[in-house]
């Protein structure tokens, strides 16, 4: 184990990343048999390996190099960090929240990450203004000092700085999935990519949360403060992924379907509080497991199937009729009004399955 521990503490090592994503695979495959075969003659074994598997996990993955450390008295970046604090068009989509970095690097990759959560447009003209307002103190974009996320396509997500302050950037590469836990060809690619994302991505951002039901039906979740949230939530993304697998396997058209459907939930159920804008990067990045999935409900319904996919929005009076077990903000958007879809509504030859969204209070 301690060799094991040593190799995934290497920064910017992808024979750490590899071994972390097939540990959190191993973990999640033993907790489903354990479940299954809970008199096997190994299971107190298996319930030791669990624990040791679990406590390698903790320590976070590689991380990026944040660059110089500046004491918080003396922040270049402090003018930027006003400018945005007291943004009002911002607030409406971020909610209040004061931003919480203490040095220069930090503060960067903070606003960034943050404007992914807003409109695409308002989102290129603040990218643009915290280049400018960086350059006024000695700093530069650097497109190539990046941070890299593995998932399914090459994308510079924001660049990095060089100059009076260095920090990385973010990105995307086109992770290979060709491991022993991917069938190649297939939908379940999406699925794939977006477990090893957002494994990556909840390392190194605080403000994202969870809502998935199956994890924890009453609230949104904060993933930085309640760490054993987070490794739930990992589990069942986990293993929302492998069924989908399974179900690729066996080839039919609607176990693909009821797959892919709990497997959107899950995906979709990664979310900020408020929730990140439909338009923004945050927003599309999500979608493509929609658009995935209204081709795998077409195989269906190709194959003699009748079944009817609503992602729910719009008024929450208008669609609560068509969902259950929603969740309430008193932040983000228009008051009354659904922030974002969950669950899709489903209707699969006359059986009927209610969505699940978050709305913002009417009050």
């Amino acid at each position: 184990m301690q060799h094991l521990r040593q190799l995934l503490e290497i920064n910017n090592s992808e024979l750490a990343r590899l071994l972390w994503f097939n540990l959190y695979g191993l973990e999640a495959t033993l907790n489903q048999a354990r479940t299954e075969f809970p008199l096997d003659p190994g299971a107190k074994v298996c319930d030791d390996v669990l624990q040791e598997l679990h406590s390698l996990l903790q320590p976070t993955p590689p991380q990026q190099n944040t660059g110089w450390e500046d004491p918080p008295n003396e922040l270049k970046l402090s003018h930027l960090r006003e400018a945005f604090d007291s943004d009002s068009e911002l607030s409406y989509y971020l909610g209040n929240s004061q931003l919480q970095s203490q040095t220069d690097s930090d503060l960067w990759n903070e606003i960034q990450r943050k404007l992914l959560r807003v409109p695409e447009d308002l989102a290129a003209s603040w990218r643009q203004r915290t280049l400018d307002l960086a350059q006024e103190v000695g700093a530069i974009a650097d497109h190539s000092n990046l941070y890299q996320l593995p998932f399914i396509r090459d994308e510079i997500i924001y660049p990095g700085l060089s100059g009076t302050v260095q920090t990385q950037g973010l990105s995307l590469y086109q992770q290979p999935l060709s491991n022993h836990l991917v069938t190649q060809g297939n939908a379940s690619d999406l699925p794939a990519a977006f477990l090893f994302l957002y494994m990556n991505f909840i390392e190194i951002d605080p403000d994202l949360h969870h809502a998935l039901k199956s994890v924890f039906n009453f609230d949104v979740i904060s993933l930085h403060s309640k760490p054993e949230q987070r490794h739930q939530y990992i589990d069942a993304l986990s293993d929302r992924f492998q069924r989908t697998q399974k179900a690729e396997k066996n080839t039919d058209p609607l176990s693909i379907l009821r797959a892919w459907i709990d497997m959107d939930e899950a995906i979709h159920s990664l979310v900020f509080v408020p929730p990140a804008e439909r338009y923004s990067w945050w927003g599309k990045l999500q979608h493509e497991s929609r658009r995935i999935l209204k081709k795998v409900a077409d195989e269906a319904i190709n194959a003699g199937n009748e079944v009817r996919i609503r992602q729910l929005s719009g008024l929450y009076a208008d669609i609560c009729a068509s969902s259950k077990d929603d969740l309430q903000l008193d932040c983000g958007g228009i008051p009354g009004e659904v922030l974002t879809c969950l669950r899709l509504y489903t209707r699969i030859n006359q059986e009927e399955s209610p969505g699940r969204v978050i709305f913002r209070s009417s009050r």
